[in-house]
Formats: C-alpha cells, sequence, structure tokens
C-alpha cells in the first residue's frame, strides 16, 4: 500500500489549534540507491578525536525541556578552557557537508572551507584556531536527534534555549554563547535571541529572513512553490535514512493551500524582535531574497548595540571572505571574550551603494541609520499614453493593457543629473482585471543606459533581474499601524477579490535597495503578471499564479499612479552648523593659540 503523502499533527498557537502536515523522511534504502545522497546517518556513538589542535566531540546528547534528546557535535582547542561558543542552528546535518559530498557554494574558491564545516555555518578549523568552540546541533528530528522537523518558530527559539543554557555550565565554557551563520542558520538566531537565554551574548545573522510568510513562501500574497519545495525535498534527504524517532518535516508550503492568509501558525513563524536586546551584527546582499527580512528584523530589535552591513556580493562568498571573517571576528572578540577592541567605533550601518554592473560607486559608506534620515522621497508618475515616468502629476487619463499570463509594460524616466536612490522605493497603482477576479503582480525597477539598454547588476556572476516587489490584489488591504509612507505592509488576513470592471488602488513595496544613476541613464519600471528573469538567471523561484484575461494599469488625473523614490542629496548638504563651543573667558587668549587649543593646552 503506497505511503500516505502527509502526516496530521494538532499544534496549538496562541488560542488556535491548527492541523500541520508533516512529510516522512525518505528511507535509508532511498538515500543509499540515490547517487546524489548515497550517504546515511550511523547510529549515535559518542567519540572523540583529536587533530591539528581541534578536539572534536562527535554525537554528544543533550536533553531539551520536554526530555527530547538531541545530538550535537562539538569543536573546540584541545586542552582549552575558559573559551566561548558559537553555534549554528539548522537541520542540514552536523557531519561534515562540504568536501567529496555537497558542491561548494558559488564564489567560494576550494579550498577556502575545511571538511569540518557545517553547510551555510562557520568553520571548526577557522573559529577553533582563534580560541572559539564551535558547535554544530543536528536540531528537533533531524538525524538521529528526536522529534520532528519544524521549520522555524517558537519551538526553535525554545530548543536553542536549552542549548545555549547547556553549554554555558559545561566545564571548558566562559559561560558566554554567540550563534553565526547564514540563511537558514541566520533565520533561526532571530527566534532564539527572541527567548532571552541569559548566557546568549550575541548574534551575528548573514542573511535572514524575518517574516517565513510575507518574504518567503507567500512573497506579496502569491504562494512560491519551486524553491520552497525542493528545500523540503532537501531537509528529507539531509535526514539521510534516519534511524530514530518519527523522520517527519513539517511541510510549510503544503500549509499555504490549508491557510492562504495569515493565522496563528504563520504568525508563530515571526520572531518576538522586541525581546532582542544583545548585541546584533546582521549583514545581507542587495540581491538576495533574505535582504528584507535582515533589514526588518535589524530595524525592530530592540537593542542598543545593533550593526548592519549591505553589499552586492553572495551572502556564501561574503560570509567566508577572510576580511569579512576578521570584521567578525573583531564583534565575537568583543561581545564573547570581553575583549576592549574599539569595536565600538564601527559605523553602526555600512552600505555599498551599486553602479553599473560589477562597479562598485562607493564601497562601505558609512551611515547612522537605515533608512536613510536624509532620504528626499520623490513621486514618478506613470503616464501609460506616453509609457514614461514623469516628476509632475499627469493631467490626461490613460490606460495600459498587458496580457495577463506572459505580457508586461514599462515605464521609464531619463535622469538629468546624477541621482543616488537608497532605501525602500513604494509603486502606487490603479489596476483592473479583465477577465479575472484577481492579479498577480510582478515588479522590477531597473537600470539603463543612455540607449536604454538594461545594465544588469551581477549576483555570483549572473544578470540579476532588478529590484523587485510583488502582490496578489486580493491581498491588498494594508496595515495602517504598520505601513510609512515608503514602506506598505499588507495584513494579508483578508481575501478582497476583483469585479468586473473594478478598478482598485494597490500599493507595492520594492524591496531596499541602493544605486546610482549617472546623467542620461534611465530608470525602468517593469510591470508584468510572470517572475521577470534575465538570461543566466537560474534562481529556481516558480509561482503559483492566478492570473489570467488582461491586466490593465490607469494612470493620469484621478488615477495616481506613481513610484515613490528614496533620493539621496550629499552628506555635506544635510550637515548642521558645527557648534562653536562656549570657552570662558581665560581661554579666550592663549599665547596666540586658537581657543579650541587652549581649552587643551593651558
Amino acid at each position: 500500500m503506497a505511503e500516505e503523502k502527509y502526516v496530521i499533527k494538532k499544534r496549538r498557537f496562541g488560542k488556535e489549534e491548527i492541523n500541520v502536515k508533516f512529510r516522512r523522511a525518505r528511507t535509508q534504502e532511498e538515500v543509499v540507491n540515490d547517487p546524489v545522497t548515497r550517504f546515511v546517518y550511523p547510529p549515535p556513538a559518542y567519540r572523540v578525536t583529536v587533530e591539528n589542535g581541534i578536539r572534536k566531540e562527535v554525537d554528544v546528547p543533550v536533553v531539551l525541556r520536554d526530555g527530547t534528546i538531541i545530538y550535537i557535535d562539538i569543536y573546540r582547542p584541545d586542552g582549552a578552557t575558559n573559551i566561548p561558543s558559537i553555534v549554528a542552528w539548522s537541520p542540514y546535518g552536523k557531519f561534515e557537508s562540504y568536501g567529496e559530498r555537497l558542491q561548494l557554494p558559488i564564489g567560494v574558491p576550494p579550498g577556502t572551507i575545511s571538511t569540518m564545516a557545517k553547510f551555510e555555518s562557520p568553520d571548526p578549523a577557522y573559529w577553533c584556531h582563534q580560541g572559539y568552540a564551535l558547535i554544530n546541533p543536528d536540531v528537533r528530528g533531524s538525524g538521529n536527534s528526536g522529534g520532528e522537523v519544524l521549520c522555524f518558530g517558537t519551538q526553535d527559539g525554545k530548543d536553542g534555549y536549552d542549548l545555549v543554557e547547556w553549554l554555558a555550565k559545561q566545564e571548558w565554557s566562559n559561560g558566554k554563547v554567540g550563534m553565526s551563520g547564514v540563511s537558514w542558520v541566520a533565520i533561526t538566531q532571530w527566534f532564539v535571541a527572541a527567548e532571552q537565554p541569559p548566557h546568549l551574548a550575541c548574534i551575528a545573522p548573514w542573511g535572514a529572513t524575518s517574516d517565513i510568510y510575507r518574504e518567503f513562501v507567500c512573497w506579496g500574497g502569491i504562494p512560491e512553490v519551486g524553491f520552497s519545495n525542493m528545500l523540503i525535498r532537501w531537509i528529507r534527504n539531509t535526514l539521510h535514512g534516519r534511524v530514530t524517532g518519527t523522520g517527519l518535516v513539517e511541510d510549510y508550503m503544503a500549509m499555504t493551500s490549508d491557510y492562504p492568509l495569515i493565522n496563528g501558525y504563520w504568525e508563530d513563524k515571526i520572531p518576538k524582535f522586541e525581546n532582542i536586546k544583545i548585541p546584533v551584527y546582521a549583514t545581507a546582499c542587495w540581491l538576495h531574497f533574505h535582504l528584507r527580512g535582515t533589514v526588518e528584523g535589524w530595524r525592530r530589535i530592540d537593542s542598543p548595540k545593533k550593526w548592519l552591513r549591505m553589499e552586492r556580493d553572495s551572502q556564501w562568498a561574503d560570509f567566508h571572505n577572510p576580511e569579512k571573517l576578521e570584521d567578525l571576528k573583531r564583534f565575537f572578540d568583543r561581545y564573547l571574550k570581553g575583549i576592549h577592541n574599539g569595536w565600538e567605533e564601527t559605523p553602526r550601518v555600512r552600505i555599498d551603494v551599486m553602479d553599473a554592473c560589477d562597479i562598485d560607486h562607493e564601497v562601505m559608506r558609512s551611515e547612522r541609520e537605515f533608512p536613510l534620515a536624509r532620504a528626499q522621497y520623490k513621486k514618478l508618475f506613470l503616464d501609460a499614453k506616453a509609457g514614461q515616468l514623469t516628476s509632475e502629476p499627469v493631467e490626461q487619463e490613460s490606460s495600459v493593457r498587458y496580457e495577463a499570463v506572459e505580457g508586461l509594460s514599462t515605464f521609464t524616466i531619463t535622469f538629468q543629473e546624477d541621482t543616488e536612490l537608497t532605501g525602500y522605493m513604494k509603486l502606487r497603482l490603479w489596476v483592473e482585471a479583465e477577465g479575472a477576479e484577481d492579479m498577480d503582480l510582478f515588479i522590477t525597477v531597473q537600470k539603463l543606459d543612455e540607449e536604454g539598454n538594461f545594465i544588469p547588476a551581477l549576483l555570483m556572476d549572473e544578470p540579476h533581474p532588478g529590484f523587485p516587489g510583488k502582490l496578489r490584489v486580493s491581498h491588498r488591504e494594508l496595515d495602517e499601524e504598520e505601513s510609512t509612507e515608503y514602506q506598505p505592509i499588507h495584513t494579508h488576513r483578508n481575501g478582497q477579490l476583483l469585479k468586473p470592471g473594478e478598478i482598485v488602488p494597490v500599493d507595492i513595496e520594492i524591496w531596499p535597495m541602493s544605486m546610482l544613476w549617472h546623467a542620461g541613464e534611465q530608470l525602468r519600471v517593469v510591470i508584468s503578471g510572470h517572475y521577470i528573469r534575465e538570461e543566466g538567471w537560474t534562481e529556481p523561484f516558480t509561482w503559483a499564479l492566478r492570473n489570467r484575461g488582461y491586466h490593465i494599469i490607469h494612470t493620469g488625473g484621478k488615477y495616481d499612479s506613481h513610484l515613490l523614490v528614496p533620493v539621496i542629496p550629499p552628506k555635506y548638504k544635510n550637515m548642521p552648523p558645527h557648534p562653536v563651543p562656549v570657552l570662558p573667558q581665560e581661554y579666550k587668549e592663549f599665547d596666540g593659540l586658537a581657543p579650541w587649543k587652549a581649552l587643551y593646552w593651558k
């Protein structure tokens, strides 16, 4: 008899009791016969090896508060005591992930990462030689650890809390624990930190989604079924034909069918950022789908000690870059070892302002906040008749119509002077569906040269399509309390289908960006009913769409369709006057020295 596709388990989220769908992990036979995986976890067996000065303890059992046993590997300098720990929390498998079994991340040269490194996690071969213990857990449900794999949420936070406190009590520990890692290993840091384990001293998320519904599985309310389903299959493979426990993996993508609007299940996958008060060093890539989550998490945490760095490089290459490793080491040395190394002088925000292709306008410019306080928000109005954007409102009403599945419409404007846009953009559209009751809108903001040719930014040596925004029009209801002038936040709690001939306004968030347009270059807004890919762009996103018939965009007159852009003036144009110190009378003159010198030299 064929195995049923899902196992249903009831779980409580606040006052809601929700049926959660789980998939079974692959069997040992399936994994062994797969030429890609072939690797099967052996039964748990504690053992110790020492190589190159690194002591490795394998399959160390840790008992969680509900009695579940998880297994961890501990790497630490042999014989060292009074050292801090760095935890890499994910279900990706604690055994060596690179080397022969997995391809190196794009942009990372061979030999950069040792075979001790867990996928998207810190490398013990580096950190142990810097005086740190590196902890690779098989989290709940993965490997030989008990329970089911839960894909993000408060349970991750509680389990991580228990591991942090267990580590702090070990005889070799100095009582301080940090967390580090990329993507999944970054996202879980928000949840653990939100539980406030007393001995978690700091975290360093590299590319960390903050709202699984809005930024990952239902971006703009449109279900993403390609990459998300691939990730679930990968996790099922990562269990490697587990030999204990139930072998179940939460299928959050299946949950989008049962619960397409936000409820307690999806709310549980949003960390309580207001609880995070420890030091945080967050890093984001302008062109990666983890961008918004990293920025939003950084903005929402309640820590007075938080740093943000945003650049174009891929998060994998950035995480293993030697210069960035040293930067991260300074952060960990300060808050895990208590070394006063001047880290506090690190600018709170560092941004890479992009130019054309692989040319950087200014790398790692220092800022005090994000979004930038000196941003001047300007409206560029859409003119459907001319296919243009204009800085002045368009008086004449007009519309443009395109086929909903494969068609698109574009609007362009030429900059008359060098113009930097850094921050959030917002697209206001008046839309109508012809032959349908809903619309899935895909927005892309691009840079063109003087001749109208697309100038892509490059990510992992591939041409990125542009700065994105997405919205299912039936999800257009705004959260008025959370939304700002430049960032619309949708509730995703009520579906509002369109009636024939109905024209409605929608506000679409364009994720954060930073780019310079030179005089004569153009900005183009692409509006379509499908995901725009450039030749060579291989990001594996696929969307479950409702589009059919035609989309109609209305502009001009009472239809104030426009793109709101954050124009950044040079810093010196907004600098306050330098305060002149008021000096006591005896300091007015001192051997002909300037007053400020007299103040110090008298």
